[in-house]
């Protein structure tokens, strides 16, 4: 057992040897370079630069994120194991992946950890083989100490998934109500509407230029319309465009609260939702994080009364920025394939996997079959 003394003075130099071989990974994960036998020149140097910038955008910002933060875990379980991360070995990561679901701890001197979700580890699995890829190595996920473990641990630990509550058109109508009417609760009320209207990601409302191609960050941009708004994507599944019609009147119509907010804003190029000062009057420069979203569907829903009937935790944890895709899905009472186009499912199935309330049994097999 080692002395407090001991403790002290090893763990923070864990932590530097952490950061430090952290950042060597990053380096080498940048491993877009000149072949060996090319003399380098100051143009092939700026390509290999620009290779570097369309690599790293081959995936969202959150998702690179992500498998960053999964391979630091990975490369860490390693030299806690006394294992290298480097190269990819089936059966150390098909062990890594035995952990993580069983919450065994990580040293004879830790307490067990919690175990990890199905689709959280399978998220972990999908980081590695990236961060392999960018290595210059391939991780077989076919191979038996991998696919066998993974297969075994969905088999006992596979739960149908967690779903958030959709937020239906009474219940937005009513989030809305609770927010004022200054500049941030203009901005406010658009990204409610226009998100719930156009069945949006977080990501995507947030993402929003006001004139095509106005910032290199930008994942989409708006036209207004006589009839609507017209928003251009550059969603997960590519390129779509989502309509989003007028509404009966100016209060709930998400074209017109957009409409409000960018004149009182003065936006006339760039992010379309950006963030204001603090006392809420004047609008700044900086795009808003996807963050502002989820954080604004909680309050307002705490806000107007929504699930009064749950404790605040609980009625937090119900809702997220997803909340409003469901929400659309579960309101609109038109053909199916409508919904599924506005969202920008590829199939019928994962729409149906967002109603939260629709007629199961409208379509009766059972019948068309004659019994």
């Amino acid at each position: 057992m080692p002395s407090e003394t001991e403790k002290s003075t090893s763990a923070p130099s864990d932590e530097l040897e952490d950061a430090r071989v952290d950042e060597r990974d990053q380096e080498e994960s940048d491993g877009i370079a000149l072949p060996s036998h090319v003399a380098g020149s100051g143009s092939l140097d700026r390509l290999v630069d620009t290779a570097r910038v369309y690599a790293r955008a081959a995936a969202s910002e959150n998702t690179l994120k992500a498998y960053a933060k999964d391979w630091a875990h990975f490369a860490r379980w390693c030299r806690m194991k006394g294992a290298k991360p480097l190269p990819p070995s089936p059966e150390m990561i098909g062990l890594y992946l035995a952990d993580l679901a069983s919450g065994s701890s990580s040293s004879p001197s830790q307490s067990a950890s919690r175990p990890l979700s199905v689709s959280t580890i399978d998220r972990r699995l999908s980081g590695l083989a990236w961060n392999y890829a960018q290595r210059g190595f391939t991780l077989d996920r076919k191979n038996r100490h991998i696919a066998t473990v993974l297969a075994g641990i969905k088999r006992k630990h596979a739960r149908p998934p967690v779903q958030k509550e959709a937020i239906l058109a009474e219940d937005i109508l009513s989030m809305v109500a609770t927010l004022p009417f200054d500049l941030r609760g203009l901005r406010d009320r658009a990204i409610l509407l226009i998100g719930y209207a156009g069945g949006l990601r977080r990501s995507e409302i947030v993402s929003l230029d006001h004139g095509k191609d106005d910032t290199p960050d930008a994942g989409g941009w708006i036209e207004i319309l006589d009839d609507g708004a017209l928003l251009t994507l550059n969603a997960k599944t590519g390129w779509r465009e989502v309509e989003i019609g007028r509404g009966s009147s100016d209060q709930t119509c998400p074209v017109h609260a957009l409409e409000q907010w960018l004149h009182f804003a003065r936006i006339d190029f760039g992010p379309v939702f950006v963030r204001t000062s603090r006392d809420g009057k004047k609008a700044l420069g900086a795009r808003l994080s996807d963050k502002h979203v989820a954080r604004l569907i909680k309050q307002t829903v705490l806000k107007s009364g929504i699930r009064a009937d749950l404790p605040e935790k609980d009625r937090l944890a119900l809702f997220s920025g997803h909340s409003l895709r469901a929400g659309l899905a579960s309101s609109a009472e038109i053909d199916e394939r409508y919904v599924q186009k506005q969202l920008g499912h590829a199939s019928a199935e994962m729409t149906r996997r967002y109603q939260r309330r629709r007629d199961r049994f409208r379509v009766n097999l059972t019948k068309a079959a004659g019994l």
